[in-house]
This record gives C-alpha cells, sequence and structure tokens, in this order.
C-alpha cells in the first residue's frame, strides 16, 4: 500500500471498475429490495441535499446487495419540462432567434440534441459521489416506454372521468406564459404596502374602507367582504357598494374567511386572481346578489402578460396596461376622487417564479385537471393500516393533512417540452383522447379529411414523475422485472415533496398496480450550514459537494459563487462571505470523507448542520483507518496468519477485540435497519478508532514479539480477521478506501472474490461474544488510563518508567494483574509493580482509581504537591457534582416504580462506587496537605 492515502488515486479508478464490471445490476437470489432515484433534472447538477439523499440511498443499497438480496437502485433522471425549456430558449436567443423562429418540431429535437450532449451533468457527479446505481437501466422520463406509461395512464383516468378540462385559477407566470405547480412559486419576503380604499356604500350613508396589498385588481372585484359576527358591520349584511372605477355595484357578504383583526375588517374579493378569493366567491356563487353581476362576478381582468385585458367591463383607460402601470395610475385616480384613505408600508410574501423571477399571478384559465378525491380515499387508507410506513413516523400527519385537504391536480403546463397531452379537437370544440389522431379516427369513425388538432398543452412533470416507481421497471408490459422489484423497498426523499410526488405515487400505484408503490418512506432533513441556516445562493452559504471532494483554491470559489449569482447586486457581498469564511478555499476531502459525514448527521427526519469541521476530522478517520491497514499488512504479509493447519492460540485482547467486533456488527445492522445512519457511523468510528486502532494494535504488538509461535499466529489472523470485517461493515458508507485495504486483506485470509461490495455483510455471532475477556480488558484500559491521566497531570515524560504500588483490590483484581502483567508493563510503562496490603501505610502518592482498586505512583521525586492538590480538587468536586444527579434519580418514586431491577441496581452500584471514590480521594487530599 501507498505510505499516504489519497482518494485521487483510488476513487475514480475503483468506480470505473465497479461500472465495467457490471457489479451495479440487479443481482441476488434473496428477496427484492428495491429503490427507485428521486430523479434529478435533467438540467440540475449535484447539490448538498443531492449529495445527502444519494450517500443514504448508496447505503441502504450497498447493505442490501452485500446481504444478499436481490438489488436494484433504479437510475434516471426527469425531463424538467419548463426547467430545459429555458436552457435551450436561451441558447436560441443567443443566436438572435426564439423558439418560435425554429417552430415547435425543430425546437424539440434543439431540446433532444441539447440533452444528449449536456444534459448528463448530475449522473457524471452522482458516480464522483460513489452511487451504485444499475446505469445499464438508466431511464429518462421522456424515453418511449415512460411515454406509453404516460400516455395510457393519461387514457384510462379520462375514460374513467377521473380527468377533465375546465377553467379554473391556476398559478400562471406571465414570462414563461405557462401553469405552474406550487413547488415552483417561491414566496419571498419583501417590502411593500397597504392601501387603503374607500368603496362608497350604494345606500349613500358613508363607505366602507378595504385594505389591500393589490389596488389594481380592484377592477376584477365582486363583493367586500366581512365576518359574519363583525358588530361594526353586521347592519350592511345585504347592502351594496359603489366599485370605485368601474361604474359597477357588488355586494357585502358575509364569510369565516374574513378575519376581523386584520385590516380594517373588511376584505375585497377578485375572485378570478385570488386563491382564497376563489373559494370564497364558491360559496356565494350561488346566492342571488352574485348571479345579478356581469359573468356572475368571475372576472378576468388579466392577459396571459398580466397586463389588464380589453374586456368591455374595464374601463378603457387601463385596458392594455402592465399590471403595475395599472396599479399606479389606478391609485392616483383613486386620490383624485378622494377614495385613498391612506397607504402604509407593508412586508408581505411575494409569490415569484422560481425559473422566470417574475410575480407569479393567480389567473383563471382553462386546463387539465385529475380529480384526485377518488385516488387519494385508498391512499390514505394504505397509511392508515400500515401497508406503507413513514420514519419517522410523525410525517403521516403531514401526509393525511394534505390528503384529506387535496384539491384537484392542474396537469397541463403552457410549453413545448414535454409530454403532449393526447387529446383533439374539431372546429366544434369537441375533444377525442386517444392515442394517436389514427387511432381517434378509426376509434370514432372520423373520414381521413375530418379537420383535427391536438391539444398544444404538455403533462405536468409530475404527471410522469408519479409513476416511476413502476413505469421505470417497464409497465404498461408486464415485465419480469415489475413482477420482481414492484412494490419497491423504500422511498428516501425530502419532506418537501411528500404531496408533490410521494403522495401522487401512491395515488398512482395503487391505481394502476393494485399495490402500495414503496413499504417504507424514509424521510430525510434539509442540509444547512454549520449555523443552522438554509443554504441558499443568496446568503453565499452554499457549499458543492464535489468542490468538498476534490477542494477548490480561494479565487477559483470566489468565481463560481459570483458566476451563480441570480441577483447580481449580492456578487459582492457574496465574494466578501466566501473570503471570510474560506480564507484558503476549500481542502480536498474525497468521496468517503464527504459520506461519511453525512452518515455520521443523519438523525432521522432532523435537519442537518453541515461542518466542514466534521469532515476534516472524518478524512482524519480514513487516515487513521488507512495507516492501521498498513501497520496490519506490514505484520502478516510474507507471515504464518493461521490460515493453514498449523495452531493458534489467542490471547484475551485477541478474544476481547473479537467480542467486541461481535458487538459492533449487531450495533450497526440494527442501526442501519432502523435508518439510524448516524448510529451506525458512531459505532464504527468509535471501534475502528478508538478499540481497534488505538488499543488492539498496541496491545497485539505484545503477542507478536512473543517467542510464542502459536500465539503470534493467533494475533495475526485476529488482526485481518477484525480489519476485514471492518471494511466490509463500513463498506457502504465508506465504498472506495474499503475496496482499495480490502483488496490486500482479503488473499492473506484464503478469501476468494473480486470486489468486496458482493462480498456478504458481516453477522453478528453472539456465541463469539466473551463477557469475561471484555471486562478484564476494560479494567486493563482503565488501569492504563489512570496511570497516564497521572503522567499528563504531573507532566512526566511517557517513557519515564514508573514504580506503581496497588492497594485495595479485590480478588479480580489480583487475578487481571496477574493474567495482564506483560500488558500493564509494556503500554503503562512500569518500572516495578507492588501489591500492598489493605492495612500497609503506602508513601505519599498520587492515586488514580479502578473500582475499589487504588492504583499509586509515589510521589517522592515525581510529583509537585501542589498540582497534585488542584488535579484532586478537580476530581473531588466532579464527584460532588454528579452524586446529586445519581441521588436524585434514585429518589425519584416515578424513576424507582417504573425501572426495571437490574436498572436500579446498576445505579445504586454506580452510587456506592461514586461515595467509595469520594471518600478515597478526600482522605488523599488530606495527607499531601499534611505534607
Amino acid at each position: 500500500m501507498e505510505k499516504t492515502y489519497s482518494p485521487h488515486s483510488i476513487e475514480q479508478r475503483w468506480y470505473q471498475t465497479w461500472e465495467d464490471k457490471g457489479y451495479f445490476a440487479a443481482q441476488g437470489t434473496g428477496e427484492s429490495y428495491c429503490i427507485m432515484i428521486p430523479p434529478p433534472n435533467v438540467t440540475g447538477s449535484l447539490h448538498m441535499g443531492h449529495a445527502f439523499q444519494d450517500t443514504i440511498m448508496d447505503a441502504l443499497i450497498r447493505y442490501h446487495r452485500m446481504k444478499g438480496c436481490n438489488t436494484l437502485w433504479q437510475a434516471g433522471t426527469d425531463h424538467a419540462g419548463i426547467a430545459t425549456q429555458m436552457v435551450v430558449e436561451r441558447l436560441c436567443n443567443a443566436e438572435g432567434k426564439t423558439r418560435h423562429d425554429y417552430g415547435r418540431e425543430a425546437f424539440i429535437d434543439k431540446v433532444w440534441q441539447w440533452k444528449e450532449e449536456s444534459g448528463g451533468t448530475i449522473t457524471r457527479q452522482l458516480r464522483r459521489m460513489g452511487s451504485s446505481l444499475d446505469w445499464q437501466r438508466e431511464r429518462f422520463t421522456m424515453d418511449a416506454g415512460m411515454s406509453d406509461a404516460v400516455q395510457e395512464v393519461f387514457i384510462r383516468l379520462y375514460e374513467e372521468g377521473l380527468i377533465y378540462r375546465g377553467k379554473r385559477l391556476v398559478n400562471w407566470d406571465p414570462v414563461l406564459h405557462t401553469a405552474v405547480s406550487d413547488l415552483e412559486v417561491l414566496p419571498t419576503e419583501e417590502n411593500g404596502s397597504m392601501w387603503h380604499l374607500r368603496y362608497p356604500l350604494s345606500n349613500g350613508q358613508g363607505f366602507l374602507i378595504v385594505a389591500t396589498t393589490r389596488p389594481e385588481t380592484l377592477l376584477g372585484d365582486a363583493a367586500v367582504a366581512i365576518h359574519p359576527n363583525d358588530e361594526r358591520y353586521k347592519h350592511l349584511l345585504g347592502e351594496f357598494v359603489e366599485l370605485p372605477l368601474t361604474g359597477r355595484r357588488i355586494p357585502i357578504i358575509a364569510d369565516d374567511y374574513v378575519d376581523p383583526e386584520f385590516g380594517t375588517g373588511c376584505v375585497k374579493i377578485t375572485p378570478a386572481h385570488d386563491f382564497n378569493d376563489y373559494e370564497v366567491w364558491t360559496r356565494h356563487r350561488h346566492t342571488s346578489a352574485m348571479q345579478d353581476l356581469p359573468q356572475g362576478g368571475l372576472i378576468n381582468i388579466f392577459t396571459i402578460n398580466a397586463s389588464v385585458s380589453a374586456d368591455g367591463l374595464i374601463p378603457a383607460a387601463y385596458q392594455g396596461l402592465d399590471r403595475f402601470a395599472a396599479r399606479k395610475q389606478i391609485v392616483a385616480d383613486l386620490e383624485a376622487q378622494g377614495l385613498l384613505e391612506k397607504i402604509a408600508d407593508h412586508k408581505l410574501m411575494v409569490p415569484r417564479g422560481d425559473r422566470s423571477g417574475s410575480v407569479i399571478e393567480p389567473l383563471l384559465t382553462d386546463q387539465w385537471y385529475v380529480k384526485v378525491a377518488p385516488l387519494a380515499e385508498p391512499a390514505i387508507a394504505a397509511v392508515e393500516n400500515g401497508d406503507i410506513k413513514f420514519v419517522p413516523d410523525n410525517w403521516k400527519n403531514t401526509y393525511f393533512d394534505w390528503m384529506r385537504n387535496i384539491q384537484d391536480w392542474c396537469i397541463s403546463r403552457q410549453i413545448w417540452w414535454g409530454h403532449r397531452i393526447p387529446a383533439w379537437y374539431d372546429e366544434l370544440g369537441n375533444v377525442y383522447v386517444g392515442a394517436s389522431e389514427q387511432a381517434i379516427r378509426n376509434r370514432h369513425h372520423l373520414a381521413d379529411d375530418y379537420p383535427l388538432h391536438q391539444d398544444e398543452d404538455v403533462l405536468d412533470t409530475w404527471f410522469s414523475s408519479a409513476l416511476w416507481p413502476f413505469s421505470t421497471l417497464g409497465w404498461p408490459e408486464q415485465t419480469p422485472e415489475l413482477a420482481q422489484h414492484y412494490p419497491t423497498s423504500v422511498l428516501v426523499t425530502g419532506f418537501d415533496i411528500i404531496f408533490f410526488w410521494v403522495a401522487r405515487m401512491i395515488m398512482m400505484g395503487l391505481k394502476f398496480q393494485g399495490q402500495v408503490p414503496f413499504k417504507e418512506v424514509y424521510i430525510h432533513g434539509l442540509v444547512r450550514d454549520a449555523e443552522g441556516q438554509k443554504m441558499s445562493k443568496t446568503k453565499g452559504n452554499v457549499l458543492d459537494p464535489i468542490d468538498i471532494i476534490d477542494g477548490i483554491d480561494l479565487e477559483t470559489l470566489v468565481a463560481k459563487r459570483t458566476a451563480g449569482m441570480m441577483q447580481p447586486h449580492l456578487a459582492k457581498k457574496i465574494e466578501q462571505a466566501t473570503r471570510k469564511d474560506f480564507p484558503d478555499g476549500i481542502s480536498s476531502y474525497g468521496t468517503d470523507a464527504l459520506r461519511f459525514t453525512f452518515a455520521s448527521l443523519a438523525s432521522t427526519g432532523r435537519d442537518i448542520r453541515f461542518d466542514l469541521a466534521r469532515t476534516e476530522g472524518y478524512r482524519n478517520f480514513c487516515n487513521k483507518l488507512w495507516n492501521a491497514a498498513r501497520y496490519v499488512l506490514m505484520n502478516t504479509e510474507g507471515q504464518d496468519c493461521g490460515c493453514g493447519d498449523a495452531p493458534c492460540e489467542f490471547s484475551q485482547a485477541d478474544r476481547w477485540i473479537s467480542s467486541r467486533l461481535h458487538q459492533v456488527i449487531d450495533t450497526t445492522c440494527h442501526a442501519i435497519d432502523h435508518y439510524r445512519f448516524d448510529l451506525a457511523a458512531q459505532a464504527l468510528y468509535e471501534f475502528t478508532w478508538n478499540e481497534y486502532c488505538d488499543w488492539y494494535l498496541e496491545l497485539a504488538k505484545v503477542s507478536l514479539q512473543s517467542d510464542n509461535l502459536a500465539l503470534q499466529r493467533g494475533t495475526r489472523k485476529t488482526l485481518l480477521t477484525v480489519l476485514e470485517n471492518v471494511l466490509r461493515l463500513a463498506h457502504p458508507i465508506m465504498p472506495f478506501i474499503t475496496e482499495e485495504i480490502w483488496q490486500r486483506v482479503a488473499p492473506l485470509l484464503g478469501i476468494a472474490g473480486d470486489t468486496v461490495m458482493l462480498q456478504g455483510y458481516p453477522k453478528a455471532d453472539t456465541a463469539q461474544i466473551d463477557q469475561q475477556a471484555i471486562a478484564e480488558i476494560d479494567w486493563l484500559m482503565q488501569v492504563i488510563l489512570g496511570v497516564r491521566r497521572i503522567r499528563g497531570e504531573m507532566n512526566i515524560a511517557p517513557g519515564k518508567p514508573l514504580p506503581v504500588l496497588l492497594q485495595h483490590g479485590s480478588a479480580a483484581d489480583q487475578a487481571y494483574v496477574s493474567n495482564n502483567l506483560v500488558y500493564l508493563q509494556r503500554l503503562a510503562r512500569l518500572e516495578t509493580l507492588t501489591w500492598l496490603s489493605n492495612a500497609e501505610a503506602a508513601p505519599e502518592s498520587a492515586i488514580a482509581l479502578v473500582g475499589d482498586l487504588r492504583i499509586l505512583i509515589p510521589m517522592a521525586g515525581l510529583i509537585d504537591k501542589t498540582a497534585e492538590l488542584a488535579r484532586l480538587d478537580k476530581e473531588i468536586q466532579r464527584l460532588k457534582n454528579d452524586l446529586p444527579r445519581v441521588e436524585g434519580k434514585l429518589n425519584n418514586p416515578a424513576f424507582v416504580d417504573k425501572a426495571p431491577a437490574e436498572v436500579i441496581d446498576k445505579e445504586r452500584a454506580k452510587l456506592a462506587e461514586m461515595h467509595s471514590m469520594l471518600n478515597n480521594l478526600e482522605q488523599q487530599h488530606t495527607k499531601i496537605s499534611a505534607l
């Protein structure tokens, strides 16, 4: 092995080997274990959320692959309708053209060309993360098979009356000219105004004051609403107001939606341009006052560009004006007519499109919808009856809340890139849905010259994503893969798409497969920075996983962050923050260290505070493992490692480390099985670093230097066996370094196989756990640590041999000393070791305690009296601080009455030991003080 661990020299080499040899392919003879990757956007690049999520999925897949399951981690990407179309449109704009200059078919060809040439960034980055996806089965939401599935689902839902076309309110992007989903709307807090407007009462008895953040929409007002119990206005119910600037009058209505404490308690209702107002209008639409209004009160005042329409109900003075220009003109006109009460500063949440940045406009348009309620009912039941389990369990409440208040799903988008809606229209407006125009003509007996034109819209990207768990397995064909891997095992995703994706997959899976799409949903937290702030470009705290893996110098990092900013005015702020937080850029940490960091932070359901200091610590962990492996190989390669017929003898240290290994195997498996990757990482780290590297390698040196050849063989075999098991245990989290080392270790044990990733995952064997060895070596470590602690506190050189006295030891202590004398002499660097009787007066000594056993180091020539008294004061105070907590627990009836007897006994023994230690320390303090 190379002297220094260099992740770059092994990572890409091993990944290429794994992929070339087909190790990622679905394989194994056990039960199916399948994960569907949440398909990243084809336009995307890897961010910290992806890296964290993919680390968890890869750890699960590698773990179950090693356990013999028939594993499949389904690879694929999403066509990302709007995002991808925008990328290619920008390329067209750079040529001085628009998509309309190309026409639909030619533009779609350009999108496909871009996808083939530039659309694989994130899949290349996933490979850098070590993700063992089955790339041979990679799917794309616009490939032929997925298109067949989408078309089949649309047609079947339409024929069952679960898909329909209707005019309803949607989120409208006036720049992109399309409806967008709620997930594509980013509410941002901005400074604005609250206009207080006077609406004259039609009876001439004054006016109502209405507070609004959007005075321009008064052109489409259908009513003024008050709370039904608001005593200030109850007498006005049934009356009307004169809608300013329009010459229309509208009713005063009562609705619980109104908050009497907000503003004036009077709310203007504009149903065609506000989702809440639309719901209010829906509740009152059948009243005579509303039905008497022009168009029933539902007046669409904006065009698709968010300019004021030429509707005859709208005054000509405002027609054609941009909405914000119309606002200025309307406010000026209201003020001129004495109808502007006041303008107040107001912070408000402004909905902006995540792609265009424009203010989203609620707009009344004709769209295609899925009637969701009939699909939601079985999807709710699937979680209620336990067919699907959320981890953590509390997220099912969020799921229920959304599903029980579900609205019909708008599935149409007014763009070109996507699955085109399989609907055709004739000149009379009749709708025909089918697989193709010819299929429709055949089914409906329409002549070839009968005019038909296809719907221009495409389907929401989430529509094809909702079919992902079964469409990727070949549906609508009944393939072997579908039979083998559906339902899938677990979905790993963030909480923000429980409704947008998780719920829709459940509904579609139950509808078209008759089974849930996955058995568990593991909801992970959001990756935040070290201070707990959400990572965002505007804050300048975004980290690129690839930069952490490869490293990046300061100047390049500054340039990269600045170039990625959406708001140029923030560039200076980002540059300053970058130089402050990363004055030397970012070091190269390698993939394994980054993956181990993610695993160590992955406590169920909690947000992740990512701190590069932890990654540095885990890079050191990789170095520690590498150096330990080099030491083991130097002491085993070319040696008899106990794999032949010659007898092996195992020391107590050998039995201890083997016992602890089986305990750690059990802990690690239990943790991964319950999605506690943090506990698995903690167990692996502590065992590997503290017990194997720091303790066992030192203990093993004693056996390796002995004249007992059988003992040497046993220790070499134990060194290799434990290391090989550690490599298999850690492989799902740290795939590269474990593979590199395993290739050198496995042959020395006679283990066959080309890769660690296809070896069996370690299994705990309780029969191999030697509790006596664990207790004895634990005692040994405490004694050695006691001596080392005194050395450190007394500033005694580590290599100076010390005379040590022992007193008040039990029979077990005496046996342990006898069994482990050579370890004590070597690791504690003892000159002599002498037992004193309990009655014998000991010289003035520094003292360490292991239970009742007193470890005394005579102070003559060694001890600084002042320093030793300070040390004893510190220990005495620590015990005095801890005693009330333990005593309080034992004096608490709630604990004593409910805790198991063995737990109570353990606490009582602990308390007795603390009292004993305190008494000994105080006596020692008295003796030294008297010197």
